[in-house]
């Protein structure tokens, strides 16, 4: 996604109550694998942790003409999880408005103060259906479903594994859930009940509600 398109908020306001999504924004200084493989390396965050990350396309022009690479970013992600306590992000964007203003008049100019978000650093923002909940274990899984890209192609559906107290009654339910980033983990700190999913049977009877997860103190990474 552009820059210039990032003037508002980097994570977009909600606009159907059962809409999938799983987006947010980590602060660290992206390295690349080696120069043949520019697109792949990690994010290294200022505990010291590297987050497998890979670059999308679209973002190559903007980090070649108008970035300081040896600087930490706050940068817009996807989250996937493809081992067990290993996050992998893939970088979609940047939120950096006094980069932006350097060229822009309209913006302050250079004024740092106007990149910080409400929500702080290592936000993300997951929707989707909770396919399995542990509380004793603070384990839950989400699935999230992708939107059919312009070519018709349909990407499968993805899990996430977010650790968090999410009760059992929520299960094979729609979640709307605030996440922390926590080293390589994604830890839940709110859920919001939207609606229960269908089943075969028929359509559910949704219901909302919103209440606070259990908490838990961020781990630092050494």
């Amino acid at each position: 996604m552009p820059l210039k398109l990032m003037r508002d908020h980097p994570i977009p306001a909600v606009t159907e109550p059962l809409q999938y999504r799983a987006i947010g924004v980590v602060r660290g200084i992206f390295r690349p694998e080696s120069e043949e493989q520019s697109t792949r390396g990690h994010l290294l965050d200022a505990d010291g942790q590297e987050i497998d990350a890979v670059v999308l396309g679209r973002m190559l022009t903007l980090i070649r003409r108008h970035l300081d690479m040896g600087k930490p970013h706050l940068w817009v992600v996807y989250p996937r999880c493809r081992e067990a306590g290993q996050l992998h992000l893939q970088i979609a964007g940047i939120w950096e408005p006094s980069t932006l203003s350097a060229s822009d008049p309209e913006t302050d100019s250079g004024d740092p103060s106007i990149d910080a978000l409400p929500e702080g650093d290592d936000y993300f923002s997951i929707r989707g259906e909770l396919i399995y909940t542990k509380p004793e274990a603070s384990e839950v899984v989400i699935k999230v479903r992708q939107q059919p890209r312009a070519d018709g192609f349909r990407p499968l559906p993805f899990k996430l594994q977010l650790s968090g107290d999410v009760e059992l009654a929520h299960l094979r339910h729609f979640v709307s859930l605030d996440v922390r980033r926590q080293g390589q983990l994604l830890q839940v700190e709110s859920v919001d009940v939207i609606a229960q999913m269908p089943t075969r049977g028929g359509k559910g009877r949704g219901g909302a509600s919103r209440r606070p997860a259990e908490r838990s103190r961020p781990a630092r990474s050494s």
